[in-house]
């Protein structure tokens, strides 16, 4: 066994993260902020789940940076899809849901020799790790079709103190990265550490060995080297790139446990503050914390990978991220309450996760009260229902034991989730303590049905890759003609309306063509535009680009996007002539539906700061549409807004236009700007450089990061009006408005609107609410007389019926026109003290339906008869179905020629079930 040299277990996790930076910073690298765990721009993700995500589009050659060398930490999550670690949370030392993923990245700069020489002085001269206890993998093509990475295992063997028995050959499955089927790929060179023979747990297994790759815990892979060489286009066809990138990986985690020689991820100090809270609240010894210490680990985890979903304005919901978000809430809560903790414990647990991570990450202590205070409201919410969810789940468990299986049915776990709010998670934990399963495919079948049939719409569509090879050629072939700069378009959205250049490109149906002509459908490419592409929730530029010669044409453009970075592509139509590539042409925008965007988006940022004012800094935005007719803006809030609260919202909004605070612009380093308070937008996408909108001077009443466009002055908006606040999801709330001349015709109609009403009731404007009050009261006078003299009716109708017998028990099946339910359930209770031995089902019309009320009493309910399978097997007669208790149950259908029929079939029904 190799001798054990010390490692520096005196430094903190903090240190260790701020050593990693530094020392690639110190080798020409940029330190490049962690991106939001929502992947902004990547509809592929629900999460960030490693560090390569917000590298992605340089990798694909759609896009860049300002810099060849990047070093980062990168907040993960991986709880869905292929990377889902949420099984095996708790029940081991290593996995996690929340997690940090260290990175550094060389875009066709440094390759293998730096990258593998770095790493190894990182480890061994910086950090101190035992050469001897180090090994490398590297690639090594069991079919012999790809190159054997020589170039890496060359390096590995130059390095002071690597023996040659420490370097160990693999093949794809172990050291072949692929980000698709297709695309950018190459060898990996991965890096292990051997903790000892101690830490092997297949000891007693017979022939078990010790080794890299192998599936005992004695061998730790620490640190995995990508050298992105090749684009694969096809199963068999791997072409060189033109430029090779370097993209590593090294769990934080993993390395603390080494760093801090312990034996567990959850004993380094990225932990123990936390577990030490949850021990101080369950009043545990040292000992119990040992015993219980997989409920500490899952609470530990949650309450760290909630913190930094909420951080990033990720609240629990009921659908995609925000159902992760309301799981490891429920979930912590749930292995809290196995431990003893019955009451709200995770925002204790909480604020230890800020106080341990907030100087890496400030936006945990800027949403430190919205993170507990969301935390505390779903726990509670959560602890309403659990008890009896969770005695429900064991009688289904019963059911099913019964039956001889052993099996849940997702339809059964969803309605457990729907119903008492068990997340899947939690049924399928609480199952496994019993040695049941779960259906998991059914119950996310049975959701996805919840959903169409709600009219919540799917909770991720169908999701397609744009072919971006087309406009990658293209984009090359304008560069290499002198056509495009080599930034590409000229992207200026901000001071200019219009703009002059020649036609460069033409795309019909996908393809490059030369000309077009009227009415088809094409992209047109200028080398410079100033139209505005669409992000951050503002719509693109509408306009026309036209000819500037005697040829003359129009092209009406209808949208502006840039499928790869540097090309813009203008779609629309030809509206007249025919252009050609190569014409002169005048590109304008539509500066009407501009400024009315631009009144729409300035408004969005006033209401933001309204309100954090009115409700709390908990309501963050959560999505938003500027559009020139209206805007759209989601965020983060528990209940429904009051009317108290949008009169002050609105009002707020109107102060702060009329105070006509001029806007101030600036452009700044994504790091200064947070640090200075600038709020980013969670699944927005960031440039290292970053262009801010302050409002309000030194008041600062928004302060935002912002690509969009907007007035000089807010006094230019004009009136603002809310016209709509409701539910998106379950901690999501809409707010819609409008501005300027759609806020003025909104006024002008509600005044005309208001004077008709006036003239209707015959009183001035001033006395309409009085009028109406008069007239509400009048009309609950009538309904009640209504309803009264419907009693009298149906009452003497019933009274005029004589029941029928069947072995000896009497019944009474009858219909009641024009009769409510309220009516239908009175005739029951007197049915039920003229008879109280007996079966009564009377119907009646609701909207052209028919409707049942079954009432049973309790004697014949004790012989087995049961009213809700009675007016179930009626109404399915009708074409429908309810149910209810056994004495009392109502039901619906919809075919009214066959309620003659319906009534008939209750004797059949009791003949059939008298026992």
């Amino acid at each position: 066994m190799p001798k054990k040299k010390p490692i520096l277990k005196s430094m903190t996790s903090g240190e260790i993260r701020r050593s990693y930076l530094e020392f690639f910073e110190g080798k020409g690298h940029t330190i490049v902020p962690s991106m939001s765990l929502v992947p902004g721009g990547d509809k592929t993700l629900l999460f960030t789940n490693s560090g390569m995500v917000q590298f992605k589009d340089v990798f694909l050659g759609t896009g860049s940076r300002p810099y060849s060398r990047a070093v980062d930490t990168q907040k993960c999550m991986r709880v869905a899809g292929k990377h889902n670690d949420l099984d095996d949370v708790g029940r081991d030392d290593s996995h996690h849901t929340f997690f940090e993923m260290l990175g550094n990245w060389s875009f066709g700069d440094y390759y293998k020799e730096d990258a593998i020489s770095w790493a190894w002085e990182l480890l061994t001269e910086i950090w101190n790790l035992p050469k001897d206890r180090l090994w490398a993998t590297v690639f090594e093509d069991e079919l012999g079709e790809i190159p054997r990475d020589d170039e890496a295992a060359e390096n590995w063997l130059k390095q002071l103190g690597f023996k040659s028995e420490q370097l160990l050959f693999f093949g794809r499955e172990d050291n072949f990265w692929e980000m698709a089927e297709t695309g950018p790929c190459g060898p990996d060179s991965e890096i292990f550490y051997d903790r000892g023979s101690d830490y092997c747990d297949k000891v007693d297994e017979k022939d078990h060995t010790c080794e890299v790759n192998g599936d005992c815990q004695r061998f730790l892979e620490l640190w995995n080297l990508v050298f992105i060489q090749y684009n694969r286009s096809s199963p068999t066809d791997l072409q060189p790139l033109p430029a090779k990138h370097v993209d590593t990986g090294m769990g934080f985690e993993r390395m603390v446990s080494v760093l801090q020689d312990v034996d567990s991820n959850y004993k380094t100090d990225l932990f123990t503050p936390l577990l030490d809270t949850v021990q101080d609240l369950a009043h545990h010894t040292d000992e119990e914390r040992e015993e219980y210490f997989t409920a500490y680990r899952v609470i530990g985890d949650h309450a760290r990978a909630a913190s930094f979903l909420i951080a990033d304005g990720v609240v629990p919901g009921n659908i995609g991220r925000n159902y992760v978000s309301r799981m490891i809430i429920r979930r912590g809560s749930r292995f809290g309450s196995s431990i003893g903790l019955n009451e709200p414990f995770m925002a204790e647990v909480a604020s230890s996760v800020i106080d341990a991570y907030g100087e890496a990450y400030p936006e945990l202590m800027r949403n430190r009260k919205a993170i507990l205070q969301t935390l505390t409201e779903e726990e509670t919410r959560f602890h309403r229902t659990v008890d009896t969810g969770v005695t429900y789940l064991k009688n289904i468990m019963d059911e099913i034991e019964a039956s001889g299986s052993k099996i849940i049915p997702g339809e059964r776990s969803f309605d457990l989730y729907a119903t008492y709010g068990l997340p899947l998670e939690i049924t399928r934990d609480i199952a496994r303590e019993s040695c049941f399963d779960v259906d998991e495919p059914g119950f996310r079948d049975a959701m996805e049905t919840h959903r169409l049939t709600s009219g919540g719409g799917r909770a991720i569509g169908e999701l397609t890759e744009e072919n971006i090879v087309i406009y990658q050629d293209l984009l090359v072939q304008l560069k290499e003609s002198g056509k495009l700069e080599p930034d590409g378009v000229s992207y200026d959205p901000y001071a200019l309306n219009e703009i002059h250049g020649p036609v460069i490109a033409i795309l019909k149906e996908g393809e490059p063509v030369e000309e077009a002509s009227s009415g088809e459908g094409i992209e047109i490419v200028i080398p410079s535009t100033p139209f505005y592409v669409e992000a951050g929730g503002q719509v693109s530029d509408t306009g026309t680009i036209s000819s500037l010669t005697d040829k003359d044409w129009e092209v009406r453009v209808e949208e502006t996007r840039e499928p790869v970075q540097g090309l813009i592509i203008h779609s629309g139509s030809v509206v007249d002539g025919s252009p050609h590539v190569g014409d002169n042409a005048r590109a304008e925008i539509d500066r009407d539906r501009r400024m009315a965007i631009m009144r729409n988006h300035t408004a969005t940022h006033l209401l933001h700061g309204a309100l954090h004012l009115v409700l709390g800094e908990h309501a963050r935005q959560a999505g938003s549409l500027v559009a020139p007719d209206r805007l759209r803006f989601d965020f983060t809030h528990p209940e429904a807004v009051t009317p108290d609260e949008l009169v002050q919202i609105e009002r707020w909004v109107n102060d702060a236009i009329l105070a006509n605070y001029e806007l101030v612009i600036q452009h700044q380093s994504q790091k200064e700007a947070i640090e200075s308070g600038a709020m980013a937008l969670f699944g927005e996408t960031y440039g290292d450089q970053v262009r801010t909108i302050s409002i309000g001077g030194d008041k600062h009443i928004s302060y935002e990061l912002c690509g969009g466009t907007h007035v000089p002055e807010t006094g230019v908006i004009g009136p603002f009006l809310i016209i709509s606040e409701g539910s998106v999801a379950a901690g999501i709330r809409r707010i819609e408005a409008v501005t300027g001349f759609a806020a003025q015709e909104c006024i002008r109609e509600q005044l005309a609107q208001l004077k008709r009403i006036s003239a209707l009731l015959g009183v001035p404007t001033e006395e309409i609410d009085d009028r109406i009050m008069s007239l509400v009261d009048e009309r609950d006078d009538f309904e009640k007389r209504a309803t009264s003299m419907r009693n009298v009716v149906a009452m003497a109708a019933y009274k005029a019926l004589k029941p029928s017998e069947i072995g000896g028990i009497p019944f009474l099946s009858a219909h009641f026109e024009d009769a409510d339910p309220e009516i239908l359930r009175s005739l029951t209770d007197r049915f039920r003290e003229d008879h109280p031995s007996g079966v009564a089902v009377f119907s009646t019309s609701s909207e052209d339906k028919p409707l049942f009320i079954a009432a049973i009493s309790e004697d014949l309910v004790a012989r087995g008869l049961h009213a809700g399978n009675l007016v179930k097997e009626v109404s399915k007669i009708v074409g429908g179905g309810g149910g209810g208790k056994p004495h009392l149950a109502q039901a619906g259908g919809v075919d009214m020629n066959r309620l003659d029929d319906a009534l008939d079939s209750v004797s059949t029904w009791i003949e059939r079930h008298i026992k």
